[in-house]
């Protein structure tokens, strides 16, 4: 409620909606209702950001991770996979891009580490490479699932004893989810890197569509072409790049507001991807192109 607050006083260009679920713990009722109608509805969410669990940085066995949060993100979509007429060729495309780790919500991940950064928050993302964690969900499964990118945050170290549990104590032990259990400094830091993404996202021109890697011939460099961003006031594009083995952007290169360019960088040594920028600095998630001949 306070980033509501918070957003509530500036100017931004999208929509942001704060949204409670019902029925998270009864099998995520709320948001796969919500999901599915937005999808039926043809609604463009460009993110979904679900903190659940991000209130106490301290484990139960003292450890303590107050300056990060995990993100969690999918890697092969899920939307992707519930097409059983589609789903075997989606899974040779992204065979054959090595884009096990490239899907819209990893993307989104990434992005809401480089705010982190960009910005030197207190609290900054650690990245977990997986739709969850085990034996456990969320409320961006029902978003993943209806095939919007979407991302779960919490903390590092949990305590079991302080989830699911009814409040009591047994044998010295205190089970619930009660409010002296929660850290407000850390909370409110969470509550920044939320702050600062979704007015970043909210800002952004939309990310380049129908992004593409040139495969036509057999070269030493790499030809990336892509459809350019709406919005009128889009400035230019980025190219960004990592080695095959990174889990973050490590490169960039501002190529002007063109929609192609050719990069003396090997297509088979690195990962590339392209994002838009607008007059005031703000950019768009990645968009990871597919192979193609023209």
């Amino acid at each position: 409620l306070e980033v509501a607050r918070a957003i509530m006083r500036e100017h931004l260009d999208a929509t942001v909606i704060v949204m409670p679920v019902a029925g998270e713990e009864q099998g995520l009722f709320g948001a796969r209702m919500h999901a599915a109608r937005a999808r039926e509805q043809g609604d463009d969410i460009r993110a979904v950001l679900s903190c659940d669990i991000v209130g106490d940085p301290t484990g139960p066995d003292g450890r303590i991770a107050r300056d990060r949060v995990r993100i969690f993100s999918e890697g092969i979509p899920a939307a992707v996979l519930a097409k059983e007429n589609r789903a075997m060729s989606a899974v040779r495309m992204v065979r054959g891009l090595s884009a096990e780790s490239d899907s819209t919500s990893r993307q989104l991940a990434r992005y809401i580490a480089e705010i982190a950064d960009e910005f030197d928050l207190p609290v900054k993302p650690m990245l977990i490479f997986r739709p969850d964690r085990f034996l456990r969900g969320g409320d961006h499964t029902g978003f993943n699932e209806a095939g919007y990118p979407a991302v779960r945050m919490t903390e590092v170290f949990e305590n079991y004893d302080h989830q699911h549990q009814d409040v009591r104590i047994e044998d010295g032990r205190q089970f619930g989810d009660l409010p002296e259990f929660v850290d407000v400094e850390y909370l409110s830091d969470v509550a920044r890197l939320n702050a600062a993404s979704i007015v970043n996202l909210a800002n952004a021109p939309s990310t380049p569509t129908n992004a593409r890697i040139i495969v036509a011939q057999l070269t030493t460099n790499t030809t990336l072409r892509w459809d350019r961003s709406p919005e009128p006031d889009v400035a230019g594009y980025e190219i960004v790049w990592r080695e095959t083995t990174s889990p973050v952007w490590q490169h960039t290169k501002d190529v002007g507001d063109v929609g192609e360019t050719t990069l003396e960088l090997s297509k088979d040594n690195w990962f590339f991807g392209v994002r838009s920028y607008d007059r005031e600095g703000f950019r768009s998630p990645v968009a990871f192109p597919i192979a193609a001949t023209k």
